[in-house]
């Protein structure tokens, strides 16, 4: 169930918007896998963009007062270089970097906010470095995307094939075929065409091999069995995307299905926005974001 070129191009890519967050590199943290720039002073706030995106994906939230915010660059993504994210898996050892600047850095447990593949990464921190953070907000992304390539019962191994052809096809196909792949991605992702033409821009930038691998690994990651670590308080964000043929009490079932074993999770649909909820609704995103953070 839940098939299809729109669910696939909701959930492989988290593109990037415009205007890059005026903040200043994070000094002393050396990486391979990431970059920190932080803005703001108060209460830390870290903030993980999803593929092939930057900091700018963030940019309804630069300059929001009374938090200071670690905005997180992942390599190979958005025009960077991908160093040590060239090959493998890429949420998960990236995961492993957040956390270890996080320690680096000396933050007390801060709040983590990740979107599509960079809420996958919050839940990971989240789940396996429990005492770091203070609390979670996923934004758009499931504990376990595998169930938009299979049916019922679908499985990390049974979903595994699947998988593989997904980043074979992405890897082979020519620069016309992957480039009529990434506008409909864009198409699907964000209303607004402005904003889609520079996300557009931006995953064309992005390491080919870098996202192929990072989208293979989202569709075989399974976090289910690991929300139960989850001790913090948690919200997720999500929409009933356009062109799925979901009903949006549909979609809360699945969304209700899927988060069962975080207990307390709070799960919010916001409507009127497609996978960019910072930006197709970013009134709405602002609110929730600000209730949360001051829970």
């Amino acid at each position: 169930m839940f098939k299809g070129p729109f669910l696939q191009a909701l959930t492989a890519f988290a593109g990037l918007l415009v205007a890059a967050p005026a903040a200043a590199e994070t000094q002393g943290f050396q990486s391979d896998r990431i970059t920190v720039t932080t803005e703001g002073s108060g209460p830390d706030v870290i903030l993980i963009p999803g593929m092939t995106s930057s900091p700018s994906a963030w940019r309804s939230v630069s300059g929001m007062p009374g938090y200071r915010f670690h905005y997180v660059q992942v390599k190979g993504f958005a025009g960077t270089v991908p160093e040590a994210n060239a090959s493998g898996n890429v949420s998960a050892p990236v995961a492993e970097e957040i956390a270890r600047y996080i320690e680096a850095a000396e933050l007390e447990r801060p709040a983590l906010v990740g979107h599509s593949m960079g809420g996958t990464m919050a839940l990971m921190i989240a789940a396996r470095h429990p005492g770091a953070v203070s609390k979670v907000m996923v934004v758009d992304q499931l504990p376990f995307m595998g169930i938009v390539y299979g049916p019922p019962g679908t499985t990390p191994e049974s979903v595994r094939p699947t998988a593989d052809k997904q980043r074979a096809s992405m890897i082979e196909a020519t620069p016309e075929e992957f480039q009529k792949r990434l506008v409909a991605m864009t198409t699907a992702m964000v209303r607004d065409k402005e904003q889609r033409t520079l996300v557009l821009a931006d995953a064309e930038a992005s390491d080919r091999e870098t996202v192929a691998n990072a989208f293979h690994e989202l569709i075989v990651t399974d976090l289910r069995p690991e929300l139960p670590s989850i001790k913090v308080p948690a919200t997720v964000l999500y929409v009933t995307p356009q062109g799925v043929p979901l009903t949006d009490a549909q979609m809360d079932a699945v969304y209700q299905a899927s988060y069962a074993p975080l207990e307390g999770v709070k799960l919010v649909r916001v409507p009127d926005s497609a996978h960019f909820i910072m930006s197709d609704n970013p009134e709405r995103f602002q609110a929730e974001l600000k209730a949360f953070l001051a829970e």
